[in-house]
């Protein structure tokens, strides 16, 4: 069991937004989250990322056996959860290149100890560019600066590609996408089969592309017993 969540209640300036919420997610599960919006999915995604504004009232989250409630978001990062979210700031003056080396030299540095050497770095990068097809010129420009939905979905892709999480969390990856980029988010998620996938989609035909082995149903808060 990669991700244990037991009684979780969470809060936002003081009004409840999760009630209860017990899910057990299998290594290696592809868990599909579903819900109306302002069920309580994103607040989800939050508190398992470990987002500041959201409270945990009560409950526990227990990643890879170990308790992560009170951890912050940084910590769960490096620990191995990814959260691919659906508004993605822009961040001028940061190349994509640069903000990628950083996320992948603090995992690699929490995980050996070793600074990554770039020759190492730029491998990888080549590596997963080449796997999204991604263009060389799109890795000096500043991060999600100019680039459509699509885009940045990819730009996502390839930052999971080379931090290679125990978990990732993505949250409607499919929403702005064309039907190419859903299809290849899907070709992704497939590939890597040593990463647990929580994801939440309200469209059946990506949902079909995926084959969610689990799914879990909230509404106003609340698990959705079926």
């Amino acid at each position: 069991m990669i991700l244990e969540i037991k009684n979780l209640c969470v809060s936002f300036d003081g009004k409840k937004l999760l009630s209860d919420i017990n899910i057990n997610v299998e290594t290696g599960a592809r868990h599909l989250i579903r819900g109306h919006n302002g069920s309580g999915k994103s607040t989800l995604v939050g508190a398992i990322s470990g987002d500041p504004i959201y409270k945990i009232d009560a409950g526990k989250i227990i990643f890879d056996g170990r308790d992560i409630t009170n951890e912050n978001a940084t910590s769960r990062a490096l620990m191995g959860i990814f959260t691919g979210t659906q508004n993605v700031p822009e961040i001028p003056g940061l190349t994509i290149t640069s903000f990628l080396k950083h996320s992948a030299s603090a995992h690699h540095h929490f995980e050996s100890g070793r600074d990554l050497p770039m020759s190492e770095f730029i491998e990888r990068l080549e590596e997963a560019r080449d796997i999204l097809n991604i263009p060389r010129e799109w890795l000096n420009r500043s991060v999600n600066v100019g680039f459509s939905g699509g885009e940045r979905k990819r730009i996502m892709l390839l930052r999971l590609l080379l931090t290679n999480p125990k978990l990732a969390i993505l949250d409607e990856p499919d929403s702005g996408a064309d039907a190419e980029t859903q299809s290849q988010i899907a070709d992704v998620i497939k590939s890597m089969p040593d990463t647990t996938f929580m994801f939440i989609s309200h469209q059946q035909n990506f949902t079909n592309l995926i084959h969610p082995s689990h799914t879990t149903t909230l509404s106003n808060g609340k698990i959705v017993i079926e």
